[in-house]
């Protein structure tokens, strides 16, 4: 899967660029934050933050099948993923990609928070080839990254070592 985030984008570039991601891959695309947009560019989903519409509401308005995942960075922020397919929790690690992902919360609470959510959970802040392992024991479904594919000199190598890190 692909997420597409776009947050200074307007709204027609962040359609037309979801339109051309969604028809020159063959993984599924999700948006960030905007159902709305997800569905206009025919998207396979919306991944929604703390400060979206809970997931539940997502799922009212939104067509079968629509992949809904929700963040969680907290236990108070368990019940706004009802509703969705997967959660994304984290951030595990310390990540530089993301200026207001919050302090790390560690592989221990990663678990917890994954437990409590009751969904396929992906792992996201932080993670490398060096810790995604650590990850998936503890029970991800997944592993979200940036940095560790966009930050390398060899993307491709990147990704071939990450998949390898989470076949456990």
């Amino acid at each position: 899967m692909v997420q597409i985030r776009l947050k200074d984008a307007d709204v027609a570039t962040q359609v037309e660029i979801a339109r051309k991601l969604v028809s020159a891959v063959a993984v599924p695309v999700i948006l960030n934050d905007r159902a709305d947009v997800a569905m206009a560019a025919r998207a396979a989903g919306v991944h929604i933050g703390a400060a979206d519409l809970p997931a539940a509401a997502v799922r009212r308005i939104s067509p079968p099948g629509f992949i809904i995942g929700a963040s969680v960075g907290c236990a108070s922020e368990a019940d706004r993923a009802v509703g969705a397919d997967y959660v994304g929790i984290g951030p595990v690690f310390a990540s530089a990609s993301k200026e207001d992902a919050g302090a790390a919360i560690g592989v221990e609470e990663f678990q917890r928070l994954s437990s409590l959510c009751g969904l396929p959970a992906v792992a996201i802040g932080g993670i490398t080839v060096e810790n995604a392992t650590a990850v998936m024991r503890s029970g991800a479904a997944g592993i979200a990254v940036i940095q560790a594919l966009l930050g390398a000199s060899d993307p491709e190598q990147a990704a071939r070592s990450l998949y390898c890190a989470t076949e456990i």
